[in-house]
């Protein structure tokens, strides 16, 4: 009877950590990739912003006191 189960309950699938490890490794590699996910978005968010920046003041839609305002802003 002690077969698959080992004793504990939660058998010994993954490198002994059984089925519980298994899912704590998976939960830390995905809280990883998610916490790195913003970082990365965020700085070419920016980038955008500043681009476009550049081309309002570049068609005359802003004046460049007001560019150099708003591009003090984006890059607090």
């Amino acid at each position: 009877m002690g077969g698959m189960m080992n004793g504990n309950g939660m058998g010994s699938g993954f490198f002994g950590f059984g089925v519980i490890g298994f899912i704590i490794v998976v939960a830390i590699i995905l809280i990883v990739i998610w916490m790195m996910k913003p970082k990365s978005s965020q700085k070419s968010s920016n980038s955008d912003s500043l681009d476009t920046l550049k081309k309002r003041l570049a068609n005359g839609e802003i004046s460049e006191d007001e560019y150099d305002r708003l591009r003090k802003k984006l890059e607090q």
